[in-house]
């Protein structure tokens, strides 16, 4: 019983020590990879080509008669 006990505080101990999860450099890559995907995101949307499109879109939904 002690044999027991003795190896589920050790594998406790190793679980509780693991270091599974992402270090301060993943996490920067991680944030400056998401700032970018951001910017050209901003970029595509605010451009002159999809407010073109998205208010032509809306004036032709607004236009539409029921009849």
């Amino acid at each position: 019983m002690r044999n027991l006990a003795w190896e589920l505080r050790t594998r406790l101990l190793l679980a509780a020590m693991a270091d599974d999860g992402m270090s301060t450099a993943e996490y920067a890559i991680g944030t400056i990879a998401a700032a970018a995907f951001g910017a050209v995101l901003y970029t595509v949307v605010t451009g002159d080509s999809i407010v073109n499109a998205l208010t032509k879109i809306i004036d032709r939904a607004l236009k539409t008669t029921v009849g």
